[in-house]
Formats: C-alpha cells, structure tokens, sequence
C-alpha cells in the first residue's frame, strides 16, 4: 500500500545486484538482505593486499547503488579477522616506492575507509582472533563490531616505524574508545583483548567465537528488516554532524527528520501500530 502521493521513479542505468557481483579478492555471499563479506586467506590470518584494497574499496563505493542489499557483515575466515597489510605483497613494496607512490597508496587505503563510511548500509565488523593494523582499522571503520573474548586487535602502526595516523585512526577511534585509551593503542600498538575492548566500548558486544557469524549476521538480518532509507539518513548524519556545532547538528536532524516524515515507511509503521500489527518496511 502506498500512502505518500507520488510514485517512485527509479534512474535507470546506476543499479546493481549484489547477487551477481563476483569479487576476485574476498568472498560475497548475500543472505537475503545482507552482504557477507569475508576476508579469505585464513593461511595468513586474512591479510590484506593492493588488490583487495581497492577491490574492497569499490565493493562498499557500489552499495549505493544496491538496493537489494539493507545491511554489510564483515569477517575473516580461519578464525581471525584480519591481519593487516600483505607484508610481501604490501609491506615490501612500499619500500622501494617513490613518494608520489606512495601518497597514491595511503590516500587509495583512506578512500576504502571513505567508503565504508559513505556506502548507506549499516557495517558489522564480526571480529575474532588478530585484527591488526588495517584489519583493525577496517573494524573501527564499520558501524558495529561484534567481537570474541579471544579478539586481539592492535593498531600496530608504531611497531613498524609509522604514525598511528593511518586511514582515519586520529579522527574515528577517539570517538570510540576516548583520547586517552585511543591514544595508548596508537603511541604503543599493543594489542586489545575482547574482554577489554567491550569494556572501553570498542566491541557492542562478545560472542562465543562458535556463535559470532551467526550473532552477526541475526543482528544484521534484523537490521535489514527495518526502515532502510531512515537508518540510511541515521548513518549519514552520524558521519555529517562530526564537523558540526550542535546548533547546526540540531537544525539538520530537523531536516532530516521531516523527510523521513515522508516516506511511506513512516505512514507504514504508524498504520501498522494502530492496527497494532508489526510494521513491514520497504525502504521507501
């Protein structure tokens, strides 16, 4: 049923079925509604290279345009999420790169983060084992993380000779766990253990490592199930309002709000509750 007058008019040419994409780097699988997308060298504990970088990095760019995904889960396979970069396939080249190059590198790994951040689909991190380096910061960059107590994650940039500033670290992980802690795992690159990191509010919650896929992918699904453009908007504005003054934050949530006002996912819910009947978004 439609209640908002209008009808939907789809921009032909821009829309892309998850179903159908075929990522050479990582593995997809879509569960209804959720993309689930695992890191698949368990042999090296998930690392990351040149090509899965900017294989992932265009993945989370085209969700925008997905409408058949709602929700993302991101995993590593073997029992660890992520060990970082590649360190012959990544770690050694970078070592014999001009600086152009290497500029080109860390601005082609911000932009995977960039991404993450702008895609409109809620991202669950389902973290066990090492998650380390860029593992760990793909982690911080979703939306949520589930995690195990045998988690260690280590932003271990300052044990190779590099800042901690890395892919948005500085900005993001304070907003997380506070400068103080954010500050210690940057300045010593120790690792994190799960039971610590639920505590500092880095993981939403611990798992069995057993149960971890499954708990994600059921918070993912029941996600998925609700109003789409609105936790859309909810995301965006999480991002938006980092920069903004809460006078500002205040008026553009009143913008927002008034146009998740006139959806037909709203009109849905406040039917659905008179008729005291669970509401079935459409994501419209």
């Amino acid at each position: 049923m439609r209640y908002v007058h209008g009808e939907r008019q789809m921009l032909h040419g821009g829309e892309q079925a998850m179903a159908g994409y075929r990522p050479r780097h990582f593995s997809l699988e879509v569960r209804g509604a959720v993309a689930v997308v695992t890191l698949d060298r368990p042999e090296r504990k998930n690392p990351l290279t040149f090509d899965s970088y900017a294989e992932l990095r265009d993945f989370f760019r085209s969700l925008a345009y997905a409408e058949d995904i709602h929700t993302v889960v991101i995993q590593g396979a073997g029992g660890n999420f992520c060990s970082g970069g590649d360190v012959h396939d990544i770690i050694g080249p970078l070592t014999r790169l001009d600086m152009p190059s290497l500029l080109a590198f860390t601005r082609m790994t911000g932009d995977l983060v960039k991404a993450m951040r702008a895609c409109p689909q809620p991202i669950i991190a389902a973290v066990d084992g090492v998650c380390a380096g860029a593992g760990a910061i793909l982690a911080m960059a979703s939306d949520m993380r589930l995690g195990t107590a045998r988690s260690k994650t280590a932003f271990l940039f300052a044990r190779v000779g590099l800042a901690g500033c890395d892919m948005g670290a500085c900005a993001v992980l304070p907003r997380l766990i506070g400068q103080g802690r954010a500050s210690e795992l940057l300045y010593s690159g120790r690792s994190m253990g799960g039971e610590e990191g639920e505590r500092w509010g880095f993981f939403n919650r611990l798992c069995e490592p057993e149960a971890l896929q499954d708990d994600a992918c059921a918070l993912a699904s029941s996600l998925a199930q609700g109003p789409m453009f609105a936790h859309a908007m909810t995301k965006r504005m999480l991002q938006q309002e980092w920069n903004m003054a809460i006078e500002q934050a205040i008026e553009s949530e009143a913008q927002a709000q008034a146009i998740c006002m006139a959806t037909n996912d709203f009109h849905r819910a406040y039917h659905a509750f008179v008729a005291k009947q669970r509401p079935t978004f459409e994501g419209n």
